[in-house]
Formats: C-alpha cells, sequence, structure tokens
C-alpha cells in the first residue's frame, strides 16, 4: 500500500490571494474604504438643520450599512474557503440572544458593585441624549467592532494560526483598541482584553456567527450606559438613574467605568470561558494551519 498525498496545484497568485493574513488586510481595507465612502457621501447628502438624533441615526445606519455590504461582497469571499459570518438565517434570534445575554451580565456585575457598596443610585436619570448614544454606542460599535475584531481579525488568524491563538491575537488588540479611551489605564486595556475580548470571542467560536456577539457587545454598552449610568468605555452617558460609585479604582474602574473593575473582570470573563468551554465541547476549536495538513 502506498501513501498518497495531496497537492495544491493552485497557482502562485492565487495562493498568495487566499493565504489567511493577504485576506485579513483585504478584509481591513474593504471595512475601511467602506466607512470611508460612507462618510464622504453623507458630508453631500446630509440636508442642513438636522436634529441631534436624526443626525446621529442617518450616519449610524448609514455606516452599518456600507460595512454591511463591504462584509457580504468582499469579507465573506475572502480567503481559501470563504463563508459568511452574517447569515440571514437566525440573525434575529442570535442578536436579540445576545442583547439578552449582554444587558443580564452587565446587571449582574453592577449589582455586585451595589452589594459591595461601590455602586448607589440617588433618584431618576435625564437619558439625554439616549438617541445618539443608542446609535453609535450600540448599533454602532456593536456591529463595526465584531465585523472587524471577529469577523475579520480572528476568522483570518484563525483559519492561519488556530482558534486559541486568534483568541489571544483578537483579545490583546481589543483592549489595545480602547487605550486611547477618556480614563483609561493599562489595568482598563488588560480587563477589556480579558473580558470583552473573551466573551465575544467565546461567541463567535460557539455559534460560527457574528450575530450573538453583536447583540453581547450592543447589550453591555447600552445596559451600562442608559440603564445604570455607568460610564461606557470612559465615556459618560446619561442613563435612566442617576448613579454614583465610591471606592478605590480596583471596585470602581476609575474614570473608565465598571469595565475596568474586579467585578466586570471576573463576571465576564466567567462568561466568556464557559462560551469557549462550550465551543470547545461541540468541536468548535480549529487547530492551526500546520497542523490541519
Amino acid at each position: 500500500m502506498t501513501a498518497t498525498v495531496a497537492t495544491d496545484d493552485r497557482p502562485l497568485w492565487r495562493k498568495i490571494w487566499e493565504f489567511p493574513l493577504v485576506a485579513m488586510v483585504v478584509g481591513l481595507m474593504a471595512v475601511g474604504l467602506s466607512l470611508w465612502a460612507a462618510q464622504w457621501a453623507l458630508y453631500f447628502a446630509l440636508p442642513p438643520g438636522l436634529s441631534e438624533g436624526s443626525d446621529a441615526v442617518l450616519r449610524g445606519l448609514v455606516a452599518v450599512g456600507a460595512v454591511f455590504l463591504a462584509y457580504k461582497l468582499v469579507v465573506a469571499r475572502l480567503g481559501r474557503h470563504p463563508k459568511d459570518d452574517l447569515p440571514m438565517a437566525g440573525a434575529l434570534g442570535d442578536t436579540a440572544l445576545g442583547l439578552g445575554a449582554g444587558a443580564a451580565i452587565f446587571a449582574v456585575v453592577v449589582g455586585a458593585a451595589a452589594v459591595f457598596g461601590v455602586y448607589r443610585v440617588f433618584g431618576w436619570g435625564t437619558l439625554e441624549g439616549w438617541l445618539p448614544f443608542l446609535m453609535a454606542g450600540g448599533v454602532f460599535a456593536g456591529f463595526v467592532e465584531e465585523v472587524i475584531f471577529r469577523g475579520i481579525l480572528f476568522r483570518f488568524v484563525e483559519e492561519l494560526a488556530g482558534s486559541w491563538i486568534a483568541l489571544a491575537f483578537s483579545s490583546a488588540l481589543f483592549g489595545l483598541g480602547h487605550w486611547a479611551n477618556p480614563g483609561a489605564t493599562a489595568f482598563s486595556s488588560f480587563a477589556i482584553a480579558l473580558e470583552a475580548g473573551i466573551l465575544l470571542g467565546g461567541a463567535y467560536m460557539l455559534t460560527r456567527s457574528l450575530w450573538l456577539a453583536i447583540g453581547i457587545h450592543a447589550g453591555w454598552n447600552l445596559t451600562q450606559g442608559l440603564v445604570f449610568d455607568v460610564s461606557v468605555s470612559g465615556i459618560e452617558v446619561d442613563g435612566l438613574v442617576e448613579a454614583g460609585m465610591r471606592g478605590v479604582d480596583l471596585l470602581t474602574g476609575g474614570a473608565f467605568g465598571l469595565e475596568a473593575s474586579v467585578f466586570a473582570l471576573v463576571v465576564a470573563t466567567g462568561a466568556g470561558l464557559w462560551m469557549v468551554w462550550q465551543a470547545h465541547k461541540q468541536g468548535n476549536v480549529v487547530p492551526p494551519m500546520w497542523r490541519r495538513g
């Protein structure tokens, strides 16, 4: 009996084009160009005198629509094994589940902070500027950031180096991506990388779709800001209640908010590790390219 060795007879240009890191760069460029084109289109198309809320809604919807088209037309077709991580089947259910999960996780974080006397409610809030934040912090951040960090960075690094390196790489970049936010510190970036990177990467690994991660991301942001009046990655938001925090930065998260607290670090990282474990049990962990043959 003789062993059969698989050969790769693709032309050189195609091997280069389909190489995961090349596909990753092309995908990032496609999304970047779509956002740039959307901004220029809005610059010429938006009528003068729009209210802040209307302006935010239009900008958010156009930007999300542009990224959605860039993903469907370009990113989903890249790599040696093209795949669509934004399938329409199950999109509504997974997104709704994610919104609920993100809200529940941060509600537990706030509840823990309240039990320890860190978080206090003083009265009702104003919800001033809720619509712009709904679009920017919820719809835009949830969709666009997940397409970039999980739909492109995680996906193509995983295709090359496997799930574990992809999870570590995308999580680290996600933390670094929040380094320039108001009130950010080295610890806040570490916390975001660990808690949010594992949580959202785990959601992608578990479902092999972006919708659950998009929902969790948006639900997390909207709940902490618009419901509990907690700064969202250093950005102050007027919530449904008027609240404040007291204690050391390790408990309050300082100016960055509860995302940089031990409460979020424990609760969200625990939820993320559970999803990663479930993904592992379902056989959704991809080995590196050099072990796949």
